[in-house]
């Protein structure tokens, strides 16, 4: 047995955190780019933390989700403010680019130098600068990956940005910053954390410590994901998802995802659907192909074994199977309202561009089974 570990720096977790941050970003650097969503206002509480500190500031808005552009402008925009140190704070688009500007600043050139897939693929040899992750959703778990997905719209997909150097060096989880998230995207999110602590434990490159993480991420996911999608003040409950997502953002870093991230990467490059809902409508269809394509070819594989303890996990049941996690999990989805891909402009004529790109995405490649075009196509087909 070997695997790695590698994380944050340092994490801090807990409700009103986010009062410290003026003291810590002072040690770190002088005048911070602070990364937002598409407004500013959310960040009032940090900017005046971050002036009270007299730490200079410089913020930089993200509408959408990242793309290649975006972080070349947000790095030209901190180095022409003289900016030592990046707070990234939002969902993950935010924190995404904010680790992307972090790491073009000491590595120069441009994203295409350094991506996967469709890049360049050169090795980044600097550590990033400075750099401080505040989610402000519960789904991606960014504020402890050592990635950026960006999409190219020129390549109509989105990829990775990735090296150890891009850990964060401060990730500060405030739960209570999720209260005020509307219902419709506390599902996508939570979905996407609760994909990102179940892909794991079944991947191919799964490993005890991520094990530890993804097992107490479904725990607490399987009680807490409807009530805080039913009950945004429910402040347990949203802290659940926020543990959940920082799991899982562990999880991930550590060891693989799975199918349902394959194919998130290329549909997020090609429609304007964002990634919690992708992950959300694909993961009950992933599960169900999955389990039944491991009973065909690999019925006592460890793999199907793992999807039973999920089934237990997910439904408190010490019997229940795979098959009970996949309906517990159908049943979730269809109770949080998720939309389908065809609403945002998908269709059957797509699914062949996107099963093209996701077979060498490297989500998929974590996939505990691999799988045939048919049964991908299945996958889409039930998503769709």
């Amino acid at each position: 047995m070997r695997f790695e570990f590698a994380t944050a720096t340092r994490i801090i977790f807990g409700d009103g955190t986010l009062q410290e941050i003026g003291p810590l970003a002072a040690k770190m650097g002088s005048r911070a780019l602070v990364v937002t969503g598409r407004t500013t206002t959310r960040a009032t509480l940090l900017l005046d933390a971050l002036a009270a500190q007299e730490t200079g500031t410089v913020t930089f808005p993200v509408a959408g989700e990242p793309t290649t552009e975006i972080a070349r402008l947000g790095t030209q925009r901190a180095r022409e403010s003289d900016c030592d140190l990046v707070i990234g704070f939002g969902g993950g688009s935010a924190l995404d680019t904010g680790k992307a500007i972090a790491t073009l600043l000491t590595n120069g050139g441009v994203p295409l130098d350094y991506l996967e897939v469709i890049g360049r693929g050169q090795p980044l040899t600097q550590p990033a600068a400075p750099y401080i992750a505040i989610p402000t959703t519960a789904g991606t778990g960014a504020e402890v990956t050592r990635n950026a997905v960006l999409a190219s719209p020129e390549h109509r997909v989105k990829v990775s940005l990735r090296s150890p150097l891009m850990l964060p060096r401060l990730a500060l989880v405030d739960p209570e910053l999720t209260h005020s998230l509307p219902p419709e995207v506390t599902a996508s999110t939570g979905l996407d954390a609760l994909t990102q602590v179940m892909e794991p434990y079944v991947s191919n490159r799964a490993n005890p410590m991520t094990d530890a993480l993804c097992r107490e991420g479904m725990r607490r996911a399987a009680r807490s994901l409807r009530r805080a999608y039913e009950q945004g003040d429910d402040a347990v409950a949203r802290a659940d998802m926020a543990l959940t997502s920082l799991f899982g953002g562990l999880a991930l870093a550590n060891a693989k995802l799975g199918a349902v991230h394959g194919f998130a990467g290329p549909i997020g490059g090609m429609f304007p659907a964002p990634h919690g809902v992708i992950c959300a409508r694909l993961l009950p269809h992933a599960m169900a192909v999955n389990v039944r394509a491991l009973q065909e070819r690999f019925p006592g594989s460890e793999s199907l074994q793992r999807y039973d303890e999920i089934a237990r996990i997910l439904t408190g049941h010490d019997e229940a199977t795979a098959d009970d996690g996949v309906a517990w999990v159908q049943e979730l989805c269809q109770a949080l309202q998720v939309p389908s891909l065809a609403s945002y402009g998908m269709t059957p004529a797509d699914l062949s561009v996107v099963i093209e790109k996701a077979s060498v995405a490297s989500s998929m490649q974590g996939n505990p089974i691999k799988l045939t075009p048919d049964e991908m196509q299945e996958i889409l087909t039930g998503a769709l």
